[in-house]
């Protein structure tokens, strides 16, 4: 019987997947427009708005080589139909909640496949990513100082990726903060 990405435990995942940063890729942002068409497609009757966000949105900085994509649909989202729909066409849910939902796509049983996603399925008006994503690209001293922080926290957190995002958790909430007073 051939062993399914759903059946590993947390530990075997984060070693199968661990977190590498890379140089910045143009073809980012050419993944996430390809993406974006297909998301729009699938999801096309939910109306959803859909941003490239994290930091291989954020030009000039080293980044996890995984595009994020936050969705954002309307309040009234067919949550269970949504999920229905993601799955079927090759998405992997890993968490859902009353109000988000959140897939990943280009993970495999062999590592990273050449493309690799995070889809955040939101409600409209949760997207302080995109504050964050545009604060980074305004101010690329802050951004700097965000990409030298992840570097300091791979060596520790490289096959675990909740103490890694808790650990960037400080200083993401610091620059939405500033972002929303200009």
């Amino acid at each position: 019987m051939s062993r399914r990405l759903q059946d590993m435990t947390m530990t075997e995942l984060w070693e199968l997947f661990p977190i590498v940063l890379t140089q910045h890729n143009p073809q980012w942002s050419l993944w996430a427009e390809e993406e974006k068409r297909l998301l729009s497609s699938l999801l096309g009757k939910y109306h959803p708005v859909i941003n490239h966000i994290g930091s291989t949105a954020i030009p000039g900085i080293q980044a996890k080589p995984i595009v994020d994509m936050l969705v954002e649909i309307s309040s009234d989202m067919e949550r269970q139909t949504i999920k229905e729909i993601l799955e079927h066409n090759g998405y992997i849910c890993m968490s859902e909640s009353e109000n988000r939902l959140s897939f990943n796509k280009g993970y495999t049983i062999d590592g990273y496949a050449d493309k690799v996603f995070h889809i955040h399925i939101r409600r409209n008006g949760d997207n302080d990513e995109i504050l964050f994503r545009e604060y980074l690209i305004a101010h690329p001293d802050a951004a700097k100082e965000y990409e030298l922080l992840k570097r300091s926290l791979l060596p520790k957190y490289k096959n675990d990726r909740d103490g890694y995002t808790d650990a960037k958790t400080g200083f993401i909430g610091n620059i939405v903060r500033s972002a929303k007073k200009h």
